[in-house]
């Protein structure tokens, strides 16, 4: 069975049309120049603000015209991630799909339905001329998954709806109404160069894989292996054994994604290569034993390298190594009252180490403000030898459980499916939190239907679950007004 096979036919047309451009966050071009088109084809009012947001405003259906507009907003971007043998090439191909049973997958890739099936979603509202509906504010906005900054460059003056639809929730019997906010931690700095005798060393390229990796907000409280923390375990009790020296660590490419494979080429003393295999041996059993129940089939792999022989001096590589150890990862603090719900959490993302310079990127989450600000500061406290920056804040999103749209979406849920949905706030980031700011006076949910292993080439999403999401969807709008 195809995608265009499954039903509703206008929403896998539309997803599979998305999903055939490369739409990376800050890379998204080519999918800002098709909704440009799609909307101008449609004969609908189409514009593009100076940062990339899509807007696409369509009139009330007969007997609708005095509703309140409405706001259907998802975003562009998607996260790129590939199976490390993959030689899948984001730039230049499409994703490619298929049906395995309720499912849709990726071939060795994230498949894009983060946020591309609620993309769909409202094109496919745009599309119809048998859905009722008030008028229609679609907006699509651009780089939420790195940065947030289309949400944040909207200004009051571009939107006139009073209730917002948010397509980018990941569970189909929850409605979400808040979320927390976020900021990138970046860790830089620079380390003399030592070169080694050819004669006495050779390099090793250690590969860290098969982790399972996933979203750093919504999974994290999973306590799958970061592949940081594997690599750096694995690199201090190697030099514990060996004396060897790092020479270069290249792992992970995005904040918002728990690692999950990478690498790091270290020097080691011809003489003690026996010792070297051994002690590579037993930490990589003890890494199993530690991760065998969220991550069986992590795997370390051992390569020539034909690198030069520059290495970090041994303060700056002992620095590293502790301070990566040491730096909070993970879940931090649970919410108070709410069973389950993660308060305060970081991940350590990103460690590329080689030619005199390293840098370390983090993503640290809270509900709480003051809280991410003293996370922010451990992960600090780690790093004194360094320059430590904070890059991109976004707010959280505060809950408001008592609001008429929140009502409304709770009966027609109940409706359609015979029992209440669960109301819930989220460990993520979500554009509401920056939204609910620029327009206070608006109302918010956001729904969408059930997305597994979003961030990670697990990414998969669920047939049933989007014909659910849909039909809920169609009656909320039928019911606005």
């Amino acid at each position: 069975m195809s995608l265009t096979d499954l039903e509703p036919k206008t929403i896998w047309q539309h997803f599979e049309a998305i999903n055939a451009i490369p739409r990376a966050s800050t890379k998204e071009e080519e999918i800002i120049q098709f909704m440009m088109a799609f909307g101008k084809s449609l004969g609908l009012d189409t514009l593009v603000d100076e940062i990339g947001n899509v807007i696409i405003r369509k009139p009330a259906t007969q007997g609708k015209e005095n509703c309140s507009t409405v706001v259907l907003q998802g975003h562009l971007d998607m996260v790129h991630q590939k199976e490390a043998t993959s030689n899948f090439d984001f730039a230049s191909q499409g994703i490619e799909m298929f049906v395995d049973g309720d499912w849709v997958k990726a071939k060795e890739t994230t498949l894009g339905a983060d946020n591309g099936i609620g993309v769909a979603a409202i094109m496919a509202v745009l599309t119809s001329n048998d859905i009722e509906h008030p008028p229609i504010e679609a907006l699509f906005t651009i780089d939420e998954e790195m940065g947030m900054t289309g949400a944040m460059a909207l200004t009051k003056e571009q939107l006139q709806g009073s209730v917002l639809l948010n397509l980018d929730s990941e569970e189909d019997d929850e409605i979400t109404i808040g979320c927390a906010g976020g900021v990138d931690v970046a860790v830089d700095g620079s380390y003399d160069i030592k070169l080694l005798d050819a004669k006495e060393y050779c390099l090793k390229e250690i590969k860290v894989g098969g982790l399972t990796g996933g979203h750093s907000g919504v999974d994290i409280h999973l306590n799958r292996a970061n592949g940081i923390l594997v690599l750096t375990e694995c690199l201090e009790y190697l030099i514990s054994q060996t004396d060897c020296r790092l020479h270069s660590v290249d792992i992970g490419t995005l904040t918002n994604v728990i690692p999950r494979n990478g690498s790091a080429i270290i020097a080691i003393r011809e003489d003690k290569y026996e010792l070297f295999a051994q002690a590579l041996k037993d930490i990589e059993q003890e890494l199993r034993r530690k991760y065998q129940k969220t991550d069986p089939d992590l795997g370390i792999e051992v390569f020539r390298s034909e690198n030069t022989m520059g290495v970090l001096d041994i303060k700056t590589q002992k620095r590293l190594i502790e301070a990566i150890l040491t730096m909070p990862n993970g879940v931090y603090a649970m919410t108070e009252g709410i069973e389950g719900l993660v308060q305060t959490s970081n991940n350590i993302a990103i460690l590329n180490v080689g030619q005199g310079s390293y840098h370390i990127g983090c993503h640290t989450r809270s509900s709480v403000d003051g809280e991410r600000d003293e996370l922010v500061n451990k992960i600090k406290g780690c790093c004194p030898f360094a320059k430590v920056s904070e890059n991109g804040p976004y707010p959280g999103w505060e809950p408001k459980p008592n609001s008429e749209l929140l009502a409304l979406a709770t009966r027609c849920y109940k409706e359609l499916n015979g029992e209440l949905p669960a109301i819930k706030s989220i460990h993520a980031g979500l554009e509401c939190g920056i939204l609910s700011g620029t327009f206070p006076n608006m109302q918010m949910i956001s729904f969408g239907p059930n997305i597994l292993g979003a961030h990670s080439p697990e990414e998969r999403l669920q047939i049933s679950s989007t014909q659910k999401f849909w039909k809920l969807l169609v009656k909320l709008l039928k019911e606005l007004d």
